[in-house]
């Protein structure tokens, strides 16, 4: 915004509220170990959530927190640990769900986990908000194929004959470039058959005899299941989801400033906008604009 220049160069005051734009991305959940006789699940993404006109105001302290993702589950029978919230102000997107472990069901979340051995996927959008701010996690059918976890497009893939696919994530261009975020992980393939793809957004795949990979960090992705070989071999681990971040799209006459533990880095690739992305906050931080 350009403001009007008064006699002796004096500049006008900024006026002391004016809109943003954030983009939200909670801790996605953690994949589910496996015990060596079936697979597991991806976990779900972290919730994704979104506003173009937040009516903001100068001098006033806003919350913001950054969700780390859950922890893989151990090897064994041990679900992953569900994703932790992130949030700005009074807006909240909650962790994704875990991934199942053997003849579990997915837990709920941002985007729901995926399921187990004739398990069902966790339910997405929990809590409900509205607009959604996730997706259902996968079934699973046999033990030949863990699910895929929820990515905040679309419901993660059933397993059956291999690991289901994560949910695809949400593509968004908050930052000048077009990046999806929130996207589920891949559940794990049984007895030697592949593991399922990571939703795009961040989801990890899931393992195909072996541990399968972590949600990509500061996309809120879903953590990948691991997978067994032939014969139910294997006890391996699942892989930890992705930390949540939040953008923030100022207008560039408005400069932030936060509290000590927040990583915070300013863009200018839109013009007139100062773009804020938040990798790393605590529950008692803060963000302020002047």
């Amino acid at each position: 915004m350009a403001w009007p220049v008064f006699p002796f160069g004096f500049l006008a005051p900024k006026e002391a509220q004016f809109n943003l734009e954030f983009l939200i991305a909670a801790g996605g959940g953690g994949g589910g170990g496996v015990p060596g006789s079936a697979v597991g699940g991806g976990g779900g993404a972290g919730g994704y959530r979104t506003n173009s006109t937040f009516t903001a105001s100068i001098f006033q302290a806003y919350s913001v927190t950054i969700g780390a993702g859950g922890a893989g589950g151990a090897g064994g029978s041990n679900n992953g640990s569900t994703g932790n919230y992130s949030a700005f102000s009074t807006s909240t997107a909650a962790g994704g769900g875990y991934g199942a472990t053997f003849s579990s069901n997915g837990g709920n979340g941002g985007s729901g986990g995926g399921a187990s051995w004739i398990g069902t996927g966790g339910t997405g959008n929990t809590p409900v908000v509205s607009p959604s701010q996730g997706s259902n996690g996968g079934n699973a059918s046999s033990s030949r194929g863990g699910a895929g976890g929820g990515g905040a497009s679309t419901t993660g893939s059933n397993g059956s004959g291999v690991g289901g696919n994560g949910g695809a994530g949400s593509a968004n261009a908050i930052t000048g470039s077009t990046v999806y975020y929130s996207g589920g992980g891949g559940g794990g393939g049984g007895l030697g058959t592949a593991g399922g793809t990571g939703g795009t957004g961040g989801g990890g795949n899931g393992g195909t005899n072996g541990t399968g990979t972590p949600g990509t960090i500061n996309t809120g992705g879903g953590g990948g299941s691991a997978g067994v070989g032939g014969g139910g071999v294997g006890i391996f681990a699942g892989s930890a989801g992705g930390s949540g971040v939040i953008i923030l799209k100022v207008p560039s006459d408005y400069l932030a400033s936060v509290s000590g533990g927040v990583t915070i880095s300013t863009s200018t690739a839109v013009t007139g906008f100062l773009v804020y992305s938040i990798t790393t906050a605590g529950a008692s931080d803060t963000i302020t604009f002047e």
